[in-house]
């Protein structure tokens, strides 16, 4: 026998919120000296890239996707168009998420976190890749159901609400997300996360869309200074636990057992984030001291775009610093390599050569 089609409960649900009070104030502790941390940059930039691709690999990764950080950036060195095979349809998968990241922040700047804005990233998730023929943009108009790959609606783990509900349970989520009166914004985005997933208002890239939210609203609210904070990779890593807290929610009404497992992703996810942060300040400034042993004008930008470009292509990264001149790019390129702060990963090849920025790599790679 199939499963009802789940009835979200009314938002805000009923909670006792007093045994959740010190994980909410770690978590905006660690929050905010992930956020300081930050600031404290020279430039934001250097990490923007980095962490959006990360963040991009791993919320895909959660969806069935394998393609790897360094592969990803390798895609991004190599400019791959096509989709050949089954690592280059992922990329274009990661590319979209990475895009999505970016045009939400520039969204929120115009308009607020609504069903419009919504709508608007997931489309452009879903752009040519799979799932694009299931109304990108558009709410779902059939029902759905969750389970292992093949299985029938009688075999569903999950069945959200019907089609037809969809609308109005949306409204009534985004009245959610903009409620001033609510305790406390994080206990919001916990809250809210599920109800996106139970609702699974579109066809496809539902998780991915739920969790590109999480960065973009502590963002729209002021929690963050920049739409950064990404907890996929405290997800993935515990990819069982966060379905089956999510499951207890809607099987068992356990809002709290699921609140405390977000409110322990964030605050965990911020402070691997902030010692990231903390280690590729260190290493800029540190190879920013050992400048003028290149002893060039372009010595500052090109390690500028290395922290935006950490697997790049000579011309590439040239035209990011601004470097005019073949002969002055290839010499700065091999000095970078003599002094061991990049690496030749191609060297099978004679020309058209692919490079990496392996320190910070392995900094973004690392578990703290």
């Amino acid at each position: 026998m199939a499963k009802a089609p789940y009835q979200p409960e009314k938002l805000p649900p009923e909670l006792e919120l007093a045994p959740l009070i010190k994980l909410v104030a770690d978590a905006r502790e660690s929050v905010a000296r992930y956020d300081e941390a930050v600031k404290r940059l020279p430039n934001p930039v250097l990490i923007r890239r980095a962490f959006e691709t990360k963040e991009a690999v791993l919320s895909s990764k959660i969806e069935g996707t394998q393609a790897t950080l360094e592969e990803v950036l390798e895609f991004d060195a190599e400019e791959m168009e096509s989709e050949e095979n089954e690592k280059q349809r992922d990329y274009r998968e990661i590319s979209n998420y990475r895009r999505a990241i970016l045009t939400g922040k520039e969204l929120l700047k115009v308009k607020p976190l609504d069903e419009n804005t919504i709508k608007d990233l997931h489309k452009l998730l879903l752009s040519s890749v799979r799932g694009r023929a299931k109304t990108p943009g558009e709410f779902r108009r059939h029902q759905v159901h969750i389970g292992p790959a093949g299985a029938t609606i009688e075999e569903a783990s999950f069945v959200p609400p019907v089609h037809t509900e969809v609308p109005r349970l949306f409204s009534e989520l985004i009245h959610y997300l903009h409620d001033d009166d609510q305790p406390d914004r994080l206990v919001q985005a916990a809250i809210a996360h599920f109800q996106f997933e139970a609702i699974h208002p579109f066809g496809d890239g539902n998780g991915r869309v739920g969790r590109l939210l999480i960065p973009l609203y502590l963002y729209d609210k002021g929690i963050t200074s920049q739409p950064n904070l990404y907890v996929s990779e405290f997800l993935e890593t515990h990819r069982r636990d966060y379905y089956e807290r999510l499951n207890k929610v809607s099987e068992e009404g356990d809002w709290s057992g699921w609140i405390a497992f977000f409110l322990r992703a964030v605050r965990e996810q911020a402070k691997v984030s902030r010692q990231r942060v903390e280690r590729i300040e260190s290493l800029y400034k540190s190879l920013h001291e050992r400048l003028p042993e290149f002893n060039s004008i372009y010595a500052s930008s090109f390690l500028e775009a290395l922290f935006v470009q950490p697997v790049f292509k000579p011309q590439a990264i040239g035209v990011a610093a601004g470097i005019k001149g073949s002969k002055t790019l290839y010499s700065l390129v091999e000095k970078f390599v003599e002094a061991g702060l990049v690496q030749d990963i191609t060297p099978d090849r004679s020309r058209n050569k692919t490079y990496a920025f392996a320190a910070l790599l392995n900094i973004l790679e690392s578990d703290s």
